[in-house]
């Protein structure tokens, strides 16, 4: 048997043959991927954190790729996303959130300018399914690039002359230029798709036809129909919805020739209404709604559902939000309006224990105005759904946009049920109704939504990183703000860089080294391979003591530690 003694030298390998994680404490490391809370919170499925790193790696086509590969609309998205993601982002808990719609925003601009094809996974052959998508707005888009993406061969009717939907007809240009959803969309059925304009369903193709022409069918008509509204069942004569007004600014650039009105609502119709109603030339503009403004300290279930920023800049243009009112009368004289009876609108529980919007007695002001119009809401417009609406406003699906009483007919966008009315949320649902298709025609089954891990602030160790000012888009002065100029700028290629820096990679491996070189047992190994998704750090359980230095120091979160 060999004996060292004090002063022998060690003989190589022998310190291998001490197994000092014998000795472990009751807990071991090991990798685990939690879910970004951006990619958490993204709608449309995109992993930010992703795209990021393609960026900090300076390759912004990459990038795009990773990005285009669940979102084909980034350019669109990027201007009129309510971006979730950033309100999630763990860096608004240390400094400032990322500007991951800027990024996207730039990222789209720069696949336009550069003319970047977008990946597909496979080419369709002659003899592959044909799909129809009824609707060309981002749920239909999105539900015919990911059924091409999946070999299937997507025919996108529309009612319009030109791809986009409510992108192009109710979005005003000062948040989303024309020639940017031109530029995107046309980009986008180049790929491949195939595109059928001026088909009305119900006049120029009918579902039954569809059904039989066509292997499934996919539903994205959107809710171009206003909701009815009235004050006591009473409908002011010559009404005007919201949404018909930006239809008619987008196509003629005029509003009525009036003093004075009110948009009553509190999404983005209502908001995006006002602001025209005031670029056309109207002094004084209210918005009436019974929603309670957005802020840090609002509650959420009671917030106006119009993007913070978009209410911001109208209150900025000189509009009035009165905000928890209601409209209890109309003021006529003949057939005009010539005011309306404001209330106070407070939450009261009814019956069932249901909180509902009662008017607040004695808080009564009264507001003269010329004309009133109503942005309330719309629902799917059923001229050719009535077999399948049965109805209804909007159709009922499960998460996956099947319809359990038709088979072989999705639904995406708006016309669920269940729709946020984002356009984020309508990208999310194409992805998902095209995977359904798929599932369909594959005769295989869609596992179910599972709730993922999402990695929080505390699990980060944030004195790893520097404290870095957010990036900030040129915003357009008030005094400039007079047609159809875009208010928003890009950031520039130093500011994206910039913000790709910035991401804290959560739950994710970043190959930093700390848990290699901070080890005390060297229990952490390295292979030769490049670790830049944490794979190839491996821990060595045989000389692990289970100290948690390596978990401790991580700053991603990436390590956890467990219970032997």
């Amino acid at each position: 048997m060999l004996k060292l003694t004090r002063g022998a030298y060690a003989l190589p390998e022998t310190s291998l043959a001490f197994k000092t994680g014998d000795w472990r404490d009751q807990q071991h490391p090991r990798h685990y991927h939690y879910v970004a809370p951006c990619h958490n919170a993204c709608p449309a499925g995109e992993d930010a954190q992703a795209y990021l790193a393609k960026v900090a790696e300076n390759n912004p086509r990459a990038a795009w790729e990773t990005l285009v590969a669940i979102n084909p609309l980034p350019a669109i998205a990027g201007r009129i996303c309510h971006h979730p993601c950033e309100t999630a982002c763990n860096r608004g808990a240390y400094d400032e959130p990322i500007a991951i719609h800027g990024v996207e925003r730039y990222l789209g601009d720069q696949a336009i300018a550069e003319g970047w094809d977008y990946p597909l996974l496979e080419k369709p052959g002659p003899e592959v399914a044909e799909v129809a998508i009824i609707g060309a707005g981002p749920a239909g888009l999105s539900a015919a690039y990911h059924l091409l993406r999946l070999g299937y061969h997507p025919v996108v009717f529309d009612a319009l002359n030109e791809p986009g939907g409510t992108l192009r007809t109710g979005i005003p240009p000062y948040r989303l230029p024309a020639e940017v959803t031109s530029a995107e969309t046309e980009r986008l059925l180049a790929s491949g798709i195939e595109w059928m304009p001026n088909y009305r369903l119900g006049s120029r193709i009918h579902l039954d036809d569809l059904r039989q022409s066509y292997a499934a069918i996919i539903l994205a008509p959107g809710t171009m129909k206003a909701r009815e509204w009235s004050v006591g069942g009473v409908i002011p004569p010559g009404l005007h919805q919201g949404i018909e007004l930006l239809k008619e600014w987008m196509d003629v650039g005029r509003v009525p020739n009036i003093e004075s009105a009110a948009v009553v609502g509190g999404g983005n119709t209502a908001v995006d209404a006002a602001r025209v109603l005031k670029r056309g030339g109207v002094k004084e503009v209210h918005i009436i709604t019974h929603n309670g403004m957005p802020g840090s300290d609002a509650d959420p279930s009671d917030v106006m559902r119009a993007i913070p920023r978009e209410v911001e800049q109208a209150q900025e243009e000189g509009i009035l939000i009165h905000s928890h009112r209601g409209v209890q009368r109309l003021i006529m004289h003949g057939n005009r309006v010539i005011g309306l009876e404001m209330v106070h609108m407070k939450k009261f529980p009814d019956a069932r224990g249901r909180l509902v919007r009662k008017a607040f007695e004695g808080t009564e002001t009264v507001m003269h105005i010329q004309q009133v119009f109503a942005a309330t809401g719309q629902m799917v417009d059923q001229y050719g759904l009535e077999i399948i609406l049965d109805g209804k406003s909007y159709f009922q699906t499960d998460y996956w946009g099947r319809m359990s009483s038709h088979s072989g007919i999705f639904v995406a966008g708006d016309a669920r049920e269940d729709s946020i009315g984002m356009m984020s949320a309508a990208v999310g649902d194409g992805h998902r109704a095209a995977q359904a298709v798929h599932a369909f025609l594959q005769g295989s089954e869609l596992s179910q939504p599972m709730a993922r891990s999402v990695v929080e602030v505390d699990r980060l160790n944030l004195n790893y990183f520097e404290p870095f000012a957010r990036a900030r888009h040129p915003i357009l002065p008030v005094e400039k703000r007079l047609g159809e100029e875009e208010i928003e700028g890009s950031l520039s290629g130093n500011q994206v860089h910039d913000e790709s820096v910035r991401c804290f990679s959560c739950g994710n491996c970043m190959a930093c080294d700390n848990c290699w070189t901070l080890c005390p047992d060297q229990a952490v190994l390295k292979t030769r391979e490049l670790a830049s998704d944490g794979s190839h750090y491996v821990f060595d359980y045989d000389f692990c003591k289970g100290c948690g230095l390596c978990a401790h120091e991580c700053p991603t979160g990436f390590i956890l530690m467990e219970d032997e």
